[in-house]
């Protein structure tokens, strides 16, 4: 009993050191991505051919709200599959704010950016040149500012009915689609942060209208997942007088690490990440798993893919198998680049 009343103090006066950090970081976050998930939209549509480029760096910004939207994007034909995977292998969710909260871990934080970014722009032109090859034709994707322009317009009319009677079947299809999205910003995205992070809470991160609380309660959240994985790690401290034993065993096992990894990060949740740094970052992780880790978690991306893209189940099953292989190779990789 005192073993673990010692391990909890340990483990709360660990997470509270790292709260401010974290704050700070939710709230630079907060600012920088507030309201602004229809001008990303907007950006990638007109620069289709850096899809995958401008994929892989908004995918590297903390939390998994871009993934999300990207899983959106993909089953609306507005971005290629090449952009979708770029912006999962790139996603890293709450490592970021974590690394950063522990000075000592930044350059392998710059490190592991570097190559996850790298390695999502070369998949994805990878991806999207593959498609051209077989296909001999380029992704056929709907015109999203002529869309949401063509349904506003409609949207905003008292005669909405009649004018949906008088499109071509083509034409209702777009107006189908916008008119989803015109009514999901009505209502303040409906809960989307609810549904991106399983979190329970009511406002969404696009649209929440104190970047101060969303960035408060963002933090209270995170430092909650923080505490348990750090409690879970301290206990098995206490208790087995260590981590020698678990650090001998899966430093001698470094594909196992990495296949392990890899089932970890596809939890859709931001949980997994967590956990993925504070093993690292005790030691018991190697650096080739953590990359490996993080490039097969997309946050919630994938539920938010299976669910607007529910008519393809094949094709949602095939994304995340070739999620999972694709983070292994570059798990594979990592371990034999002498940078860690």
């Amino acid at each position: 009993m005192n073993i673990f009343l010692d391990q909890l103090l340990d483990s709360l006066i660990d997470t509270l050191y790292i709260v401010p950090i974290l704050y700070l970081a939710y709230l630079l976050v907060s600012y920088f991505s507030h309201n602004d998930n229809e001008k990303y939209s907007k950006i990638l549509h007109k620069t289709r051919k850096a899809g995958p480029a401008i994929g892989a760096f908004l995918g590297c910004i903390p939390q998994c709200g871009f993934s999300s939207l990207m899983s959106q994007l993909y089953s609306k034909k507005i971005i290629t599959f090449g952009t979708l995977l770029a912006v999962f292998i790139a996603t890293s969710d709450e490592a970021i704010p974590l690394m950063i909260a522990r000075p000592e871990f930044i350059p392998n934080l710059l490190i592991l950016i570097a190559i996850k970014v790298v390695y999502a722009i070369l998949i994805g032109y990878i991806l999207d040149g593959t498609y051209r090859l077989i296909t001999r034709k380029k992704p056929k994707l709907n015109d999203y500012h002529d869309i949401h322009e063509h349904t506003e317009v409609i949207t905003n009319s008292d005669n909405n009915q009649t004018f949906k009677e008088e499109l071509t079947e083509s034409q209702h299809e777009e107006f189908h689609i916008q008119e989803e999205h015109h009514h999901e910003s009505k209502f303040k995205c409906h809960h989307a942060h609810e549904e991106e992070h399983g979190h329970d809470h009511t406002h969404g991160h696009c649209c929440a209208t104190n970047i101060f609380l969303d960035a408060l309660q963002h933090t209270a959240i995170i430092v909650a997942y923080v505490f348990v994985a750090t409690l879970i790690i301290n206990l098995i401290k206490g208790y087995a007088g260590g981590l020698e034993p678990l650090q001998k065993f899966f430093s001698n096992n470094v594909y196992l690490q990495i296949l392990l990894s890899c089932l970890i990060g596809l939890i859709p949740n931001c949980a997994s990440s967590v956990f993925l740094v504070e093993l690292y970052m005790e030691g018991v992780l190697l650096f080739p798993a953590l990359v490996a880790g993080l490039s097969a978690g997309a946050g919630i991306g994938l539920i938010v893919l299976y669910t607007t893209n529910y008519k393809k189940v094949g094709v949602n099953i095939f994304i995340t198998v070739l999620l999972y292989v694709l983070a292994f190779i570059i798990g594979i990789i990592t371990n034999f680049i002498p940078i860690w």
